[in-house]
């Protein structure tokens, strides 16, 4: 139970910096869209995914510098598939959500990499603490949709992410690889 709870707390972690990247002309589609954050515990994968998340995006290719992001990620609806591990991740070691209901991403600079690989540089918020990271997106666009994916790895410690007896980085590893596919309607 430790370790799923622990995973959790990783997950979201993972869930606001994905969906700070992914950044559309348009509305996000919460149903098509994924952020799944996956750490190890005992050296094995574990996956957990948020279910709520809101954001304002803005994102031209014509134009990428011009872009930004804003999005708020609800730390209480992080999923491990079992509702008492999602209780652990809300409690105080981990997501702290009744103090800290929301991790959020406020993008500050775009700058294209080549291709349709872009990096978005902002301010990534977890329980208070604030770092800023550059997260690497792919977009792709077909039709009235455009896609965004991208992988960003964090140290849940630089959040007071896994307190107390979680501290210890020997059963749940520091690292937290933030995976997300975000679908978006082009306005």
């Amino acid at each position: 139970m430790k370790s799923n709870f622990y995973h959790s707390i990783l997950a979201g972690v993972a869930a606001f910096s994905l969906f700070g990247a992914g950044l559309a002309h348009a509305d996000v589609d919460a149903g098509k869209s994924t952020v799944i954050a996956t750490t190890k515990q005992m050296n094995v994968p574990v996956d957990g995914k948020f279910k709520k998340f809101s954001a304002q995006l803005n994102f031209d290719p014509a134009k990428p510098t011009a872009g930004s992001a804003n999005v708020s990620i609800d730390t209480g609806s992080y999923d491990l598939g079992a509702d008492d591990y999602n209780k652990q991740a809300q409690g105080k070691e981990w997501f702290d959500s009744a103090t800290y209901p929301a991790a959020t991403f406020v993008s500050s600079a775009i700058a294209p990499a080549g291709g349709n690989q872009y990096k978005i540089t902002g301010k990534l918020t977890i329980k208070g603490k604030s770092q800023t990271v550059v997260v690497p997106v792919t977009i792709g666009s077909q039709g009235n949709t455009q896609t965004f994916d991208g992988a960003l790895p964090i140290k849940r410690s630089q959040f007071d992410v896994g307190t107390g007896e979680w501290k210890d980085t020997s059963v749940v590893a520091d690292e937290v690889v933030i995976k997300f596919h975000i679908v978006a309607s082009k306005k």
